[in-house]
């Protein structure tokens, strides 16, 4: 098995061969477990309601419940982002930038293995939104 080290110092010719396909579908793989077991733990305690004997108990409880959920929420939105990267590992098109089509490069996926674009794009359309958002 690949480990960050040996894939960084890959030839580039061999970017995207089916050893570096294995590493990043095996990171994905367990970083959706991983998401999957955290959105389990926070519903299992929203779930269960501590017994509240007062207001402060009651208010701590509503500001952990705002928590677990916005963690329930943002892991999802992780799962199904690496649910995506897994099929594009499956389809051949991982890696590899869906707007411009060149590579995203391994060091943008191994600090983001669901990366759909290059840095480039991906700047450009963060600072369009910031300028439409405005």
């Amino acid at each position: 098995m690949l480990t960050k080290a040996k894939l960084l110092r890959m030839p580039a010719k061999k970017y995207m061969d089916s050893d570096q396909l294995e590493y990043f579908q095996s990171q994905l793989v367990d970083q959706k477990q991983e998401a999957i077991s955290e959105i389990g733990d926070a519903r299992e305690r929203l779930r269960i309601p501590p017994e509240c004997k007062d207001e402060a108990d009651r208010a701590s409880f509503e500001v952990d419940s705002q928590l677990y959920l916005r963690i329930v929420d943002r892991k999802s939105k992780l799962v199904k982002k690496i649910d995506k990267a897994l099929r594009r590992i499956k389809s051949g098109e991982y890696g590899y930038c869906l707007e411009t089509g060149e590579p995203i490069g391994l060091e943008r996926l191994i600090i983001r293995p669901t990366a759909e674009f290059c840095a480039d794009i991906k700047f450009i359309n963060d600072d369009q939104e910031r300028h439409f958002a405005e």
